[in-house]
């Protein structure tokens, strides 16, 4: 019997609403003086405590609170142009950031400053991992067994969570890598979406909502079902041998770039140590010199394909996420409706 899917309404207006995860505060003991607001997706909010940690503990880090706010990416980029406070903001994907740039809210030159150039204001980089339950019971080995009967997908909601996005178009590319062609491929990703049971709204939620027992294949970041593994959760993943490049930006808003410690901070993530403190969160840092140092520390896809090979975003959204795109057409046909 095929499972009851959890159907989701969405839409612009329906994510807007949606309340922000958990708001965190931390702050130096006893010390006040500046306030940095941080905006981002969901899976990063461990990241940041260790990060802002640590920043506290310098001479600039002195005297500074910093106010967390962490929901699903494009829910997140939303709040902020309807309002919410921020001065550095971590999407998980580009468009998100986008968002605040056509709202005026981010330079149109947030890729370029001083501190982010050569990363191009990526702040951090994963790829997508198939996560199971322990022993793996269906023999998951790749991204062709997930169309297969009795397969029941758990992944976020594509309209609201930009891990969604990269979720489902590494599935499809991983398609077109095996030399399939469009036509198959897009057979294909119908046939993985008729295989998921329940979207929720972010990234975190899609773990949460597996760990609790929906599902028997999560598609993941390898960040964040690294780090639940590394915490103890009964799970496995795997790291698909064709994969998509998962490349996070991070940049100071219009108010952030203001303040100096918001400036302050930025330089930090981007920073050597600010970089180690992402890896030892299981990211993958764009840092060249670092990055080169732990490459070996994880798992290398054999065919790694990124958006820019794949047209850059705004040819990836119009293709694959648009009204008529290849992505949504899928999700509507089964269910999920926009």
């Amino acid at each position: 019997m095929k499972p009851i899917r959890s159907y989701i309404l969405r839409g612009a207006g329906a994510c807007a609403v949606i309340a922000t995860s958990l708001v965190g505060v931390s702050s130096h003991a006893g010390a006040s003086g500046s306030t940095v607001n941080v905006v981002g997706y969901s899976i990063v909010g461990p990241a940041y405590t260790a990060l802002e940690n640590a920043f506290l503990q310098t001479p600039a880090g002195q005297g500074v609170t910093f106010r967390n706010s962490f929901g699903a990416s494009t829910t997140q980029a939303q709040n902020v142009v309807a309002g919410q406070a921020a001065d550095l903001v971590n999407f998980s994907a580009e468009p998100d950031l986008t968002l605040l740039v056509q709202a005026g809210l981010v330079s149109s030159k947030w890729q370029s400053t001083t501190v982010a150039k050569a990363e191009k204001g990526i702040v951090t980089d994963s790829v997508v991992v198939i996560v199971t339950r322990p022993g793996n019971p269906l023999n998951i080995k790749g991204w062709n067994d997930l169309t297969k009967s009795g397969v029941q997908i758990v992944t976020p909601d594509p309209i609201s969570s930009g891990s969604a996005r990269w979720n489902l178009l590494a599935a499809y590319e991983s398609q077109i890598l095996q030399k399939a062609k469009p036509a198959a491929a897009n057979t294909w990703i119908n046939n993985l979406i008729g295989n998921v049971i329940s979207e929720p709204t972010s990234g975190s939620k899609a773990l949460t909502a597996f760990l609790a027992g929906t599902g028997n294949v999560l598609l993941a970041y390898e960040a964040d079902a690294a780090a639940a593994i590394a915490a103890g959760k009964a799970i496995q993943m795997i790291v698909p041998a064709q994969n998509l490049l998962i490349e996070n930006p991070a940049a100071l808003t219009t108010s952030g770039s203001t303040n100096a410690a918001a400036n302050a901070f930025y330089k930090y993530i981007f920073s050597t140590v600010g970089q180690s403190i992402w890896e030892s969160n299981r990211f993958r840092p764009t840092l060249p010199s670092l990055a080169a140092q732990v490459k070996k520390d994880f798992i290398q896809p054999t065919a790694l394909t990124t958006i820019t090979k794949l047209g850059g975003w705004t040819s990836v959204t119009n293709k694959f996420f648009g009204s008529s795109g290849i992505i949504t057409q899928a999700e509507s046909a089964h269910g999920y409706v926009s």
